[in-house]
């Protein structure tokens, strides 16, 4: 893998590192047995029409064959059982740029997809969203192996056009700011995997970092600079290995490659395979 550039073919085999997670459960309250049936709850699918009976919600009420029959009823749903993960790639300019191996943009591509592959594997929906500044590319959730294929095509294209930007010297739109996209496209009871270097974080982001945890669990992947051996604060130009040249700002306080509380650090400097490890102990997902 070239680590300045992200390459659909080496995402696609992060699938075979991921393994495959314990799935979801399906059936009768997980009861054993061979005959697979989903349970009736609050989903967005419909399992049955039915009579009104005192004590169903009146927001469950069908007008349609109410209208049609001239008597209540009401529908029940199929539980919402599929677990979505959203995957927040940060790829504005702070993030395209590392001194060893792979470009911080890079290795938060890798761990999002290490993610991805889990969650489609155990039978929940995958999407995604990519933050650059040239503006967001998002990736509606859906299941099985085509949606994390989506989702890998999306955040190679979307990482090939944040490098080329990078040569006219873009800056970092706040953090808090590109997440307010990220609000109104995530939905309840998911989870959202956010993988940034928190850079420009903004005058809100504690704010939006909240918010999006009301929405269900918030996983957030800090991606470290790599310079814990010190390097002078100031504005470096680095030449990638295709010759392209970015610019790396590094402050006083970007050395201390620390994670905050909540925050699952990886330093580009380490493989999927270690990567995968750090993953795995923080959240048990293997």
């Amino acid at each position: 893998m070239s680590g300045a550039e992200l390459r659909a073919a080496d995402l696609v085999a992060l699938r075979g590192l991921a393994g495959v997670a314990p799935r979801m459960p399906e059936g009768l309250g997980g009861l054993p047995g061979n005959f697979r049936a989903r349970q009736k709850g609050q989903g967005q699918d419909v399992a049955d029409i039915r009579a009104y009976v005192p004590g169903d919600d009146a927001r469950a009420v069908d007008r349609n064959v109410t209208a049609r029959t001239g008597t209540l009823h009401v529908r029940t749903h199929h539980a919402d059982r599929d677990r979505t993960v959203l995957l927040v790639a940060d790829f504005r300019p702070s993030m395209l740029w590392g001194l060893r191996r792979a470009f911080r943009s890079v290795a938060a591509a890798e761990a999002l997809a290490l993610l991805g592959w889990r969650a489609v594997e155990a039978g929940g929906r995958v999407g995604a969203v990519a933050l650059s500044a040239q503006g967001h590319v998002i990736v509606p959730a859906r299941g099985r192996t085509r949606a994390m294929l989506a989702v890998i095509g999306a955040l190679v294209r979307a990482h090939a056009r944040a490098v080329d930007g990078a040569r006219d010297g873009l800056q970092d739109p706040p953090l808090d700011t590109a997440l307010e996209k990220v609000l109104r496209v995530a939905g309840r009871r998911g989870q959202i995997c956010l993988a940034s270097g928190f850079d420009t974080p903004g005058d809100t982001l504690d704010l939006r970092l909240a918010e999006l945890a009301d929405r269900g669990e918030l996983t957030r992947i800090r991606i470290a600079d790599g310079v814990r051996t010190g390097l002078p604060a100031g504005i470096y130009r680095l030449a990638s290995p295709t010759g392209r040249m970015v610019r790396a700002a590094i402050s006083q306080d970007s050395a201390d490659d620390t994670a905050g509380r909540g925050e699952i650090l990886i330093d580009p400097a380490m493989g999927p395979p270690r990567a995968l490890q750090i993953l795995d102990g923080a959240h048990g997902l293997g």
